[in-house]
């Protein structure tokens, strides 16, 4: 094989990305910029235009028709239903899964200050935090979202969105996972290629964390199970203990006022199982009640 070729979107993050899983593979590669729906869309909310796969579709179609031998996702964009002919090959050790706040820390602000986030799922934890603050809207890349804190009492982004681009400065308030369950997928990244390349699985293969792997196929099978995408207030973490090998799981659903919130864990050496029983004990436990009374948000970035 010469020449890799890797399906990115255009967006500084997504380049960082698929540049850095180019610089952890022993062959020669070259980028593939697409444009998404979701990129192309900037003022429509998710829900409007489709949810969770709008930042994928483009790209998987360029591996499904040749374009690109590759695709670098990050795992949160990525939709829990496999496209036919495409397999994730690799998860690259995870990065840094929490959520932060840009602007302001949760102490900081005052009664009716506006947090800025298109993450229910943010929305509904910040919420039960401090009931008394109000919420707007916000999409975009980075930069964007870093130049509008000025405007709002803070903003939420990713951790390691910030870490990748070398702008941990900007960070008021960085939450533990425990605190404010991330999405899930959060700060992993998926690497996609065609399901009958065998030389290309290869390749792909030491890039692959079995850590990173166990713990986002637990989060993705909870998913799975709620069938909620990546738009409404669910999030889930997954850990895996070193001494046993077994996936430590969280799963959270709630509602955006914060009267309700729902938070389970469980543990299990099948991630599968694990997730899918999870996402089931959630929706008894009133987890359907909380998702049939919900529109549909985003969780990007």
């Amino acid at each position: 094989m010469t020449c890799l070729k890797i399906a990115t979107r255009g967006s500084e993050l997504a380049l960082w990305q698929a540049n850095y899983v180019a610089s952890m593979l022993d062959c020669e590669s070259e980028l593939v910029v697409l444009s998404t729906r979701g990129d192309r869309e900037k003022a429509s909310l998710l829900s409007e235009i489709g949810g969770q796969g709008v930042f994928t579709k483009e790209i998987q179609s360029a591996l499904l028709d040749g374009r690109a031998d590759i695709a670098v996702h990050s795992a949160k964009d990525l939709p829990t239903i496999a496209v036919e002919g495409l397999v994730v090959a690799a998860f690259p050790e995870r990065g840094d899964p929490r959520d932060v706040l840009v602007g302001h820390a949760l102490g900081e602000l005052q009664a009716g200050d506006i947090v800025a986030t298109g993450s229910q799922r943010r929305q509904a934890q910040l919420k039960a935090m401090r009931p008394d603050l109000e919420f707007a809207p916000l999409r975009g890349n980075i930069a964007t979202r870093l130049s509008l804190a000025s405007h709002y009492g803070a903003v939420v982004v990713a951790y390691a969105a910030l870490e990748r681009l070398g702008r941990l400065d900007a960070v008021a308030q960085a939450f533990d996972v425990t605190e404010l369950i991330p999405q899930v997928g959060q700060g992993a990244l998926a690497v996609e290629c065609r399901s009958d390349d065998e030389a290309v699985i290869a390749r792909l293969k030491p890039i692959d964390d079995p850590h990173t792997r166990l713990a986002v196929e637990a989060e993705r099978c909870l998913l799975a199970e709620l069938g909620s995408g990546c738009s409404l207030p669910v999030g889930a973490y997954g850990s895996i203990d070193r001494l046993s090998g077994a996936v430590n799981l969280v799963g959270f659903i709630g509602s955006l006022d914060a009267r309700i919130s729902l938070r389970l864990s469980g543990s299990g050496v099948n991630p599968f199982e694990l997730g899918s029983r999870l996402g089931r004990e959630l929706l008894s436990g009133g987890g359907s009640e909380i998702l049939s009374a919900f529109g549909q948000g985003g969780d990007h970035g």
